[in-house]
C-alpha cells in the first residue's frame, strides 16, 4: 500500500469527543433546523397536542426537524428517515437520538399536513423581516409533476376510445390466428387453440372493463378517472405522447432574491384561471400594497387581468396571439388602430370601422365593428379578409388587455426577468425529487410534500444570500 493514503486499523481504539454536538459544525444548516423549530409557536400553528392517555407520543418539534432535514438533503421517503434517525449524527443531534418507526414518521406528514405548510408560510415571513423579499415585483409560473399514478391508470373519454381500438384489433388479431390453428392437427395445434382461447376470454373481460368505465368516466364532474390516485389529473405538454398524470404546482418567486413566496397545488392542466390567485397570495407573502407579477402568455385571460387590476395586482404577460387572419398571411386585429375618442377602429386601408352590435362569448360582452367599404371595391380586401366584410370584435374592458401591452412594451426584457426568476426553481425542486417526484397520493397529502420542499429550498435560498451566521442571528431575534 505504500505511496497511497492508509486508513487506520477498524479494531484501533479511539477517544471520541465527549458529546454528540461536537460532531456538528458551528455553521451546519441543521443548527438552524434546530433553531427555526424550537422558536416556532405550533399549537398557534395547528399542530395537534400530544394524546392525553395512551403511550406518550413524539413531540411534533422533533419530527417537524426530522422532515426539514430530510427534505434539506433530499431524503424525502419516511423509510429512509427512519434509517437516517439510527445512523446519521445529524439527525441523533436533531432528534435527540430517538428513531421513530418510517409509520410514525409517515403519519405525521399525513395528518399535520396544515400545520406544514403554515411553517412555511412562516419560513417566508422571516425571510421578509431580513429584508431578502423586496416586494415589488414576482414572477409567477406552474410546473407539471408526476404523481402516484400510472397512465395506464388514468381514463379519459380520448384514453377509453383509444384502448378499445387496440383491445378491439387484437381480438380481430387473434380471431384469424384461432382460425388458422383450428385447421391444423396435432398436440400441438390443440395447445396453440386453448391458448389463444384463454387470450381471447381475457380480451373481452377487459374490453367488458373499458365498457364499463366509459360510463363511469362519462358520469364524472371532469370526465376523467384515476384509479390509483383519484384527485390526479392528466396533463398534455407540448410534445406527442409525453403527457403525465399528475399535478400543476404553481408559485409565485421573487425577482430579487428568488425565494418562493406563494405556492399552490392544483389538479387543472392549464394555468390560465391562477394568475389572480397567485398574485393575491404573492401580495399577502410580501406585504406589498401594489404588486407586478409576470407571467407566461399560458396564464392570459381577460377576466383574469381585469381581477387583477381591480385587486392591486399589476399584471404584465404577453397575449397569445390566435387570429386566423394573421396566420393565413392577412392582417390580423392588431393592424387596426382604435380610436377611443370616437370608439371606431382604422382600418389599414384608412377606413373608419364603426360599432355595429354587441354579442356575448364565454361570458364576456364583446362589441363589432366594420365598415360599409368592405362591400364596395376595396382594392386591398384580399389582403383582409376572406368574407364580405371585415369584422373586429372588442372587449367591453379591452382598454385593461391595453394598458397591460404597454407596459409590456416598456418593459421589453420583462419575459426574460420571468423565464431566469421561476423556471429553474421548478428544475431545482425536481431534481431533488427524482426520477419519480411526488411519494403521497391525494391534493392534500401532495399539498402538504410539495410545502416541505419548497421550505427546503428557501432554507438552502435564505442560506446561501446570507449565511449561516445571519440566518441564525434573525431566528434569534
Amino acid at each position: 500500500m505504500g505511496r497511497f493514503i492508509e486508513g487506520c486499523d477498524r479494531r484501533e481504539q479511539l477517544f471520541l469527543p465527549p458529546c454528540i454536538d461536537d460532531y456538528v459544525a458551528d455553521d451546519s444548516p441543521v443548527r438552524i433546523v434546530d433553531m427555526f423549530v424550537d422558536e416556532l409557536d405550533l399549537s398557534a400553528l395547528g399542530f395537534d397536542d400530544a394524546a392525553v392517555t395512551g403511550r406518550p407520543g413524539y413531540h411534533p418539534a422533533m419530527m417537524l426537524k426530522l422532515y426539514i432535514y430530510g427534505y434539506l438533503n433530499q431524503v424525502q421517503s419516511s423509510r429512509r428517515l427512519e434509517r437516517e434517525a439510527g445512523r446519521n449524527v445529524e439527525v441523533m443531534w436533531l432528534t435527540g437520538k430517538l428513531a421513530p418507526d418510517f409509520k410514525t414518521i409517515a403519519d405525521f406528514r399525513r395528518d399535520q399536513g396544515a400545520a406544514i405548510q403554515a411553517v412555511c408560510r412562516r419560513f417566508v415571513l422571516l425571510c421578509r423581516s431580513l429584508g431578502l423579499i423586496a416586494g415589488g415585483m414576482v414572477a409567477v409560473d406552474g410546473s407539471r409533476f408526476r404523481a402516484v399514478n400510472a397512465r395506464d391508470r388514468n381514463f379519459t373519454p380520448v384514453t377509453i376510445r383509444r384502448r378499445m381500438e387496440q383491445v378491439d384489433a387484437s381480438i380481430v388479431r387473434y380471431l384469424g390466428m384461432l382460425d388458422t390453428a383450428d385447421r391444423q392437427e396435432g398436440e400441438a395445434a390443440e395447445l396453440r387453440t386453448a391458448r389463444l382461447t384463454t387470450r381471447l376470454d381475457e380480451l373481452r373481460r377487459q374490453m367488458r372493463q373499458l365498457e364499463a368505465m366509459e360510463q363511469a368516466v362519462a358520469a364524472s364532474p371532469d370526465r376523467q378517472i384515476s384509479l390509483t390516485d383519484p384527485d390526479a389529473r392528466a396533463m398534455a405538454s407540448a410534445g406527442t405522447g409525453t403527457g403525465q398524470v399528475g399535478y400543476n404546482l404553481q408559485a409565485a418567486v421573487d425577482t430579487g432574491s428568488h425565494i418562493i413566496v406563494a405556492h399552490e397545488v392544483i389538479n387543472l392542466s392549464h394555468d390560465r384561471t391562477s394568475l389572480t390567485n397567485m398574485g393575491t397570495q404573492a401580495r399577502e407573502a410580501t406585504g406589498a400594497g401594489t404588486l407586478t407579477v409576470l407571467a407566461d402568455r399560458g396564464y392570459f385571460s381577460g377576466s383574469e387581468v381585469l381581477a387583477c387590476q381591480e385587486a392591486g395586482i399589476v399584471p404584465i404577460l404577453p397575449k397569445p396571439l390566435t387570429s386566423g387572419a394573421k396566420a393565413d398571411g392577412r392582417w390580423g386585429k392588431q393592424d387596426f388602430v382604435y380610436q377611443a375618442a370616437s370608439d371606431t377602429y382604422r382600418c389599414p386601408a384608412g377606413e373608419t370601422m364603426t360599432r355595429r352590435f354587441s354579442t356575448l362569448e364565454h361570458g364576456l360582452t364583446l362589441y363589432g365593428y366594420a365598415t360599409p367599404a368592405c362591400r364596395s371595391q376595396c382594392t386591398v380586401k384580399a389582403n383582409c379578409t376572406a368574407s364580405i366584410e371585415r369584422r373586429i370584435k372588442r372587449w367591453e374592458h379591452e382598454e385593461v388587455i391595453e394598458a397591460m401591452q404597454a407596459r409590456l412594451d416598456r418593459m421589453p426584457g420583462a419575459m426574460r426577468v420571468r423565464r431566469r426568476t421561476v423556471e429553474h426553481v421548478f428544475g431545482t425542486i425536481k431534481d431533488w425529487m427524482g426520477r419519480s417526484h411526488l411519494k403521497t397520493r391525494t391534493m392534500k397529502n401532495v399539498g402538504t410534500e410539495m410545502s416541505l420542499h419548497i421550505l427546503a429550498y428557501n432554507f438552502k435560498r435564505a442560506i446561501a444570500l446570507v449565511g449561516v451566521p445571519g440566518l441564525m442571528e434573525a431566528v434569534r431575534a
